[in-house]
């Protein structure tokens, strides 16, 4: 098709090229970026903990008095919890996914305060806790039974001594690249080294975006028994009964000592669906903004097109009356939007690239992968397309006769 008539016409009507072209621009600079942003939080939203979460339930307990021996209390906590019919197994952490606490520790391969350490999400755990958690092994072994050590001790002891650690596989890849880390040496307690006795699958720090010093999912377990005052008490249960198995649990806990108060009762489901709450909003806030921006640019332009048809009446029913097809005439006004729609997302282009900039240097957003540019050209140009089609199709149906006479 010649597009010397399109330019010549477009030249002519100037301010209303102009505004189409404005809006796109301004709809693909907005999308383009909006776009990623929504990428980035459906891959917070899609991440796994590691953790069987839909048989996991949480409880906090506080005591209203100081305990004489919180330890021997929690013995008898995790007995009575374990004696309760649906639950497969109750151990305390001193941490969990999604959860207020944040535990992390310098770890390095050699000994020494000068040796450069990365910071972990460490888990210091009772016993049967990976079975608990629902982790996967995928070398070694769990701790042994006569590894474990109070941590009430541990903390009062001039000297930390940890015999073994548990890594997970982002930390076993950041530390010992390329190598088995089975049966390696790790310091995290001053130059008493700790044997990883066993890496598993996957385990997520508490706060899966809580700084740039934590290597990213990397996380460890210290076979150190925490007590209720210092940890929470986690239970797998059966996934159809999680609702009851919770309030029998918290009347166990009472029963065993009813001078405490449980500050959170929560299935591990619930506490994600928290955490992530403020994800899900954002989601819907852009995928909003990106729907009214799509559909404000399409009204735009089809009110454009149609008016443009009324203006143009008698030079296509002249074209008709020279010959002109129904098909060269829907043609005519869909490249017409073509171009206007290039011209848009060209410098809507340039404009998302200093919108990218603007968010990174404002809120350290990392900068907007190139993908997103020709994914936004692509549904503008599809947009501008259906939007010019029915004004277009009338425009084509215009008889030759009826057109000259208007």
């Amino acid at each position: 098709m010649d597009l010397m008539p399109i330019l010549s016409t477009l030249r002519r009507h100037k301010t209303a090229a102009a505004l189409i072209v404005l809006e796109i621009a301004l709809s693909c600079a907005i999308v383009s970026n909006a776009l990623h942003l929504i990428s980035q939080r459906m891959d917070s939203l899609a991440q796994q903990s590691g953790l069987a979460e839909s048989e996991l339930l949480v409880l906090d307990v506080a005591g209203i008095a100081r305990s004489e021996d919180p330890d021997a209390i929690s013995v008898r906590d995790l007995q009575a919890l374990r004696s309760l019919p649906g639950v497969r197994g109750a151990t305390l952490v001193n941490q969990m996914p999604y959860g207020n606490n944040s535990s992390n520790s310098g770890v390095s391969t050699q000994p020494g305060e000068a040796v450069s350490k990365i910071g972990m999400s460490t888990y210091i755990v009772g016993e049967t806790a990976l079975d608990v958690m629902g982790l996967r092994l995928l070398e070694g072994r769990d701790f042994l039974p006569q590894e474990f050590q109070l941590q009430s001790k541990v903390e009062n002891e001039p000297e930390i001594l940890v015999p073994s650690v548990i890594i997970n596989r982002a930390a076993a890849q950041q530390l010992f690249p390329g190598q088995a880390a089975l049966g390696k040496l790790l310091y995290v307690f001053g130059d008493k080294p700790l044997t990883v006795v066993g890496v598993v699958e996957r385990l997520q720090p508490p706060h899966p975006r809580a700084g740039s010093d934590l290597i990213e999912d990397a996380s460890l377990l210290l076979p150190v028994r925490p007590n209720f005052a210092n940890g929470s008490y986690l239970l797998r249960v059966d996934p159809a009964r999680r609702a009851e198995l919770l309030r029998q649990a918290v009347s166990a806990l009472e029963k065993v000592d009813g001078r405490r108060i449980i500050n959170r009762q929560q299935t591990l489901s619930e506490m994600r669906a928290e955490y992530f709450a403020s994800d899900r909003a954002m989601v819907g806030l852009l995928a909003g903004v990106c729907l009214a921006l799509l559909l404000v640019t399409a009204f735009g332009i089809v009110g454009l097109a149609s008016f443009w048809v009324q203006q143009r009446s008698r030079m296509i029913g002249t074209r008709r009356a020279l010959g002109a097809t129904r098909g060269q005439i829907l043609r005519y006004f869909q490249t017409e939007n073509l171009l206007l729609s290039l011209l848009g997302i060209a410098l809507g282009m340039l404009g998302a690239y200093g919108l990218s900039l603007l968010l990174m240097q404002s809120y350290e957003m990392p900068r907007l992968p190139w993908i997103y540019l020709p994914a936004a050209a692509i549904l503008l140009i599809v947009l501008g397309q259906l939007a010019v089609l029915a004004p277009a199709r009338r425009a084509a149906a215009l008889p030759p006769v009826a057109a000259l006479r208007m």
